[in-house]
């Protein structure tokens, strides 16, 4: 990997790596104060967030300089992102029809807000 992909690819997955802790650390929260179906589903609405947000970083941090193929990359890579969070909630609601729905979303919900406020830090 080139210095400059390299340099665009570090910080794209620090966002991602503190997104997942937040997430876990909400999940392992509610286990604590609530119960195990909860905070799997706190996890999971977790999990979506992070997979989508992964995806976005894998496509991203290739980096290019010029500015057209950066946005269109990046419009692509939003594009992934919303269709692959899209495809998790249906499997979520078709797998897991137990699931404790508000946790879910907020489970989701902390990790989309992690990931934007992690922006901020790095």
């Amino acid at each position: 990997m080139s210095d400059s992909k390299q340099n665009i690819a570090k910080p794209v997955y620090k966002v991602v790596a503190l997104q997942l802790a937040i997430a876990v650390c909400f999940a392992t929260l509610v286990s604590v104060l609530a119960d195990a179906h909860r905070a799997w589903s706190a996890a999971y609405g977790g999990a979506i967030a992070v997979i989508g947000s992964l995806m976005y970083a894998m496509l991203v941090a290739s980096g290019s300089a010029d500015a057209n193929k950066a946005f269109r990359a990046h419009l692509r890579a939003e594009l992934v992102k919303i269709f692959i969070t899209v495809v998790l909630f249906v499997l979520a609601l078709v797998l897991f029809p137990s699931a404790a729905w508000l946790w879910l979303i907020l489970g989701f919900a902390v990790a989309t807000l992690a990931y934007w406020f992690s922006l901020l830090a790095v």
